[in-house]
């Protein structure tokens, strides 16, 4: 039997995209592995959001192609959004890829690989049936990506994720609905965290209207469910109905991902960003006081065209005066075909640097009185794995989403399991991180 390694980049949706291929490939009768030295095919399913995306999608294919030569490798495989934004330059400028698929050819895997086709398979961007087919998940810890629409309709000037992956196509709640009752029986999961690429915006193309919040009120009913997480919420879909059933559904833990991008008037029209500094702070204040135990992680970008002083001396502020629990920034790149490559006024790297650099420092004090305020309280913690010392359990509690944020590593007497959701006491608060043992 062929084995089959699938390298998976990029965020949770690329995540989901790259089990589903696994599972296609293990229908089709080859066997997945996880080891480059046994692997007669690769599929590396690539991100080509951001610059830094492109060049380590780049290093992976070419670090990958080497096995053909020190390995087994027969077949490299070139998949997701850097074909789809590429398309035939890969092959041409890495001619020891030999297959490229695009979004639509994901459900085309098992096939391709029986018949040892070549060349490049894309297509339309229509369809996203492929949501509903079987997945083998990657991960234990009782946790599982939910998918629940592909594609953007909004028109961020830095963004190309419109361009490559498509408008938005929202899968049906019936089909969402019967996923997540089948990942919960066949693989114990307890934690759903709902992706997109807005997920605030879901089901306003097959339903007439943002439809997040109906979605919400049939997963709650689900009995396995135990947690439901929430990631990319646009701030000007959290909407008086969202935030009601967050805060009357246990299940909904008190966790959103809202990807502000900045805080300045000026440059927040630049972007094509549909808020205002107002309004975020409207909505973060509500957000607190409806639900004051709400953890808020954002993401902002430094350096954008026209960025001032007063525009970073705004963001500080916004930053300083909301503290946010979590923060990532990014700088600024100036992708060719973004719409913000015409702007003029561009800021240098250098100083986009600095500017992340003082946020993340900013932040890094907050985040550790955070963490302080946390001690001696208890907290119920989902159970991971055990750390890399073998002393403690890795975990996290409904302030902590998977990869992107700290962990809480567990002290127990007796055995814990990964899923096993148990009560912890914190002991210890680390920058990010926190410490803490079983009662």
């Amino acid at each position: 039997m062929e084995r089959v390694m699938i390298i998976s980049l990029g965020c949770p949706k690329n995540t989901v995209d790259s089990e589903i291929m696994s599972a296609i490939a293990e229908n089709a009768g080859y066997e997945i592995t996880t080891d480059p030295k046994t692997a007669k095919i690769a599929v590396v399913n690539t991100c080509a959001f951001i610059e830094s995306a492109v060049v380590e999608a780049i290093e992976t294919i070419l670090e990958t192609a080497k096995l053909k030569e020190t390995g087994v490798l027969k077949k490299l495989i070139v998949a997701g959004c850097l074909t789809e934004r590429y398309k035939e330059k890969i092959s041409e400028e890495i001619p020891e890829v030999d297959l490229c698929i695009g979004i639509d050819g994901i459900p085309l895997l098992g096939k391709l690989l029986k018949e040892n086709a070549k060349g490049l398979v894309t297509g339309e961007l229509e369809s996203i049936d492929f949501l509903n087919l079987e997945r083998k998940l990657s991960q234990d810890g009782g946790t599982a990506y939910i998918k629940i629409s592909d594609g953007c309709d909004n028109s961020c000037t830095y963004c190309m994720i419109p361009s490559i992956r498509g408008k938005m196509r929202s899968r049906t709640i019936e089909d969402i609905s019967n996923e997540v009752k089948k990942l919960c029986s066949e693989n114990g999961i307890k934690e759903i965290i709902l992706v997109a690429q807005d997920t605030t915006a879901y089901g306003a193309d097959i339903y007439g209207a943002p439809s997040l919040v109906q979605l919400l009120h049939e997963l709650v009913k689900i009995d396995e469910v135990k947690w439901i997480r929430m990631l990319y919420c646009y701030p000007e879909l959290i909407l008086k109905p969202l935030i009601s059933i967050m805060a009357a559904e246990e299940k909904i833990i008190n966790y959103l991902d809202i990807p502000f991008q900045h805080a300045s008037d000026s440059i927040l029209k630049l972007m094509g960003r549909k808020g205002t500094l107002a309004e975020y702070n409207g909505l973060i204040n509500k957000l607190k006081n409806i639900i004051p135990d709400i953890v808020i992680r954002t993401t902002f970008i430094t350096g954008f065209p026209g960025e001032n002083d007063d525009d970073f001396n705004i963001l500080k502020t916004f930053i300083a005066e909301n503290k946010f629990d979590r923060v990532g920034v990014f700088t600024y790149f100036d992708e060719d075909g973004a719409a913000s490559y015409m702007l003029p006024d561009k800021v240098g790297n250098d100083l986009a640097l600095k500017r992340r650099d003082e946020i993340m420092e900013l932040q890094r004090g907050i985040s550790q009185t955070k963490n302080q305020e946390r001690l001696d309280n208890i907290y119920d913690i989902i159970i991971e794995n055990v750390s890399d010392d073998g002393i403690f359990y890795e975990g996290r509690s409904y302030a902590e989403a998977p990869e992107i944020d700290g962990k809480v590593f567990v002290a127990s007497a007796e055995p814990l399991m990964a899923g096993e959701i148990v009560r912890v006491k914190i002991l210890e608060a680390r920058e990010y991180d926190l410490i803490g043992e079983v009662v």
